[in-house]
């Protein structure tokens, strides 16, 4: 029963790794992709907007 108590632990670890990488592969591309790809553009130009404003003067 020691090899089963040893082994547990790294089984477990390896299907929620797995699991995870599934879930990350999934979520790339398809409809998620241009929602979050406008999520981005918007990001950037709300950033490029920030940065073409005076500068606050820093202490």
């Amino acid at each position: 029963m020691d090899y089963i108590a040893a082994l547990f632990p790294p089984a477990v670890m390896a299907v929620a790794f797995t699991w995870l990488i599934v879930t990350i592969v999934r979520s790339q591309g398809g409809a998620n992709k241009f929602k979050e790809d406008a999520a981005v553009d918007a990001a950037l130009a709300a950033r490029a907007e920030h940065a073409d404003g005076p500068a606050a003067p820093r202490p």
